[in-house]
């Protein structure tokens, strides 16, 4: 049986994926790329896509005499992202993480440690269930390494490619608390934050591009106690589904190995899609193993109150409170969840705030916007597009093919129909075609006239559809229906 808590303070909870008798404990590390120009400390471009290594500098590379410089929009970004986590801001100080890789050129990482600027905060996912966020602390992201092999893993390796394009970008790592219970609240976590990064322009959130990269620490513990066991680490899991299945799967190995007299060992491992498991990577290392210590070329940042405020004051409506703004125009909780994590709740608000009707606007946005650049449509000529529509001049046909079209082109509806040739049918056109229909189906409308509400009702979509049909989808539904009804006495 799965006990759903809703509540701040955790109790115990059975996951309906384990055996009786047994509960998992998870914390996530979440690292977000930030949405800047540059790199979190060189003028070298931040962005996805570009031929390896030419988006570098001096000082990605690590290249001796080269000084770090602090990315003020980066700072300004995990800002943003730690108030609307609710955590303390704080003066922090920028630590050096000692570790040989061959994607990491200075051999060592420019993160924070003992001091992070975000602190003690808290994320409340939809369920109503609040997971605390331990720390957001800034750092610089390390290059991309690509095996060249089978298994894509340096063990099988011939040889191995380094891309310093990556190296230096800015990233904010937010560590969970080991409150989340089971995969499927793992997911829901991620789906959450991924919102809030969204909507308050702090990261692309694109898990399919790198800038969104998820580590999960699992272990399981019998249900009841609050002892915390061994864990092991997630590394770099890239979509939702894989989180899933990746933590599921180690929960059962780690009960496995309990059941069996062993017990885990702490380490970081990968998830093997074609393979449907977890494999060993490298034995987990501490914190005093990275022999952090301030670095000596950055000084520490201390946010005044002032700023603070300021950034503060300019955050956004946050995901909670756009789903709740799309229940009270009519949407239900799953098309609200929908649309917000299409980033599109904006947009929704702002289109019926200039006077477009709300359930057609849901409407669009529910079944007809799930396509690259919907957010950014002008809100202006979406109302305008639902007032063509609710006026009669579209049908919903021709009105979901303009919708399409305004994303791709920025053209207005108005243009959009007229090279398309979507006129409003004439309205005797319209009627002499109604009548057509009726006289080609005698028994269907004799069965429309004298039947009971639900018969018309199936019959009335009946005669709809044989008229779009007959008209290539340029009638009016509504004016359709009004002379069915019309008609029908």
């Amino acid at each position: 049986m799965t006990i759903v808590v809703a509540t701040t303070d955790r109790e115990s909870v059975q996951s309906d994926v384990l055996p009786d008798g047994w509960e998992m404990v998870i914390g996530l590390e979440v690292h977000a790329e930030l949405a800047t120009q540059t790199k979190m400390f060189s003028p070298a471009q931040n962005e996805f896509g570009g031929e390896p290594n030419t988006n570098t500098h001096p000082v990605c590379l690590g290249l001796p005499g080269t000084l770090p410089v602090v990315n003020k929009k980066a700072v300004e970004l995990s800002i943003r992202i730690g108030l609307a986590l609710d955590c303390d801001v704080q003066r922090c100080v920028w630590a050096r993480k000692n570790y040989f890789y061959p994607d990491m050129p200075k051999d060592y990482q420019i993160s924070q440690y003992d001091k992070p600027l975000n602190v003690d905060g808290s994320l409340q996912l939809p369920s109503g269930q609040v997971i605390g966020i331990e720390r957001a602390h800034m750092e610089e992201d390390t290059g991309k390494s690509t095996h060249i092999g089978d298994s894509g893993r340096i063990h099988d390796a011939g040889y191995s490619l380094v891309d310093y394009n990556r190296a230096g970008v800015p990233l904010l790592e937010i560590v969970s608390r080991p409150d989340i219970r089971s995969a499927n609240e793992a997911k829901e976590y991620v789906e959450e934050l991924r919102s809030i990064l969204v909507a308050v322009g702090g990261s692309d959130g694109k898990m399919e591009e790198g800038s969104m990269r998820v580590d999960a620490n699992v272990s399981v513990r019998p249900l009841g106690s609050d002892k915390l066991r061994t864990r092991c680490e997630i590394k770099n899991v890239n979509s939702l589904r894989s989180l899933v299945r990746a933590i599921d799967y180690e929960a059962k190995r780690h009960i496995a190995l309990y059941d069996n007299g062993e017990e885990p060992t702490q380490e970081t491992r990968h998830w093997d899609e074609a393979a449907g498991k977890t494999r060993s990577g490298r034995s987990k290392s501490d914190a005093e193993d990275y022999r952090y210590f301030a670095d000596p070329d950055l000084v520490p940042i201390d946010p005044s109150d002032e700023w603070i405020e300021e950034i503060r004051s300019s955050l956004p409506k946050l995901p909670r409170q756009l789903r709740q703004g799309l229940l009270n125009l009519g949407a239900n909780s799953e098309a609200a969840a929908l649309i917000t994590n299409r980033g599109l709740a904006p947009l929704v608000e702002e289109t019926v705030a200039k006077g477009a009707d709300a359930k057609q606007v849901l409407t669009h946005a529910e079944n007809n916007l799930a396509i690259e650049g919907a957010a950014e449509l002008d809100a202006t000529a979406f109302a305008d597009l639902v007032k063509m529509q609710t006026g009669g001049e579209l049908s919903a046909t021709q009105a979901k093919t303009v919708l399409a079209d305004m994303v791709t082109t920025g053209k207005t509806p108005a243009e959009l129909a007229k090279q398309h040739g979507f006129e409003a049918m004439d309205s005797s056109a319209l009627e002499a075609t109604v009548d057509e229909i009726i006289a080609a189906n005698p028994d269907e409308w004799q069965k429309f006239c004298e039947g009971d509400p639900k018969v018309r009702g199936k019959l009335q979509g009946f005669f709809t559809g044989q008229v779009m049909k007959a008209t290539r989808g340029q009638a009016n539904g509504k004016l359709v229906n009004q002379l069915l009804q019309q008609k029908s006495g």
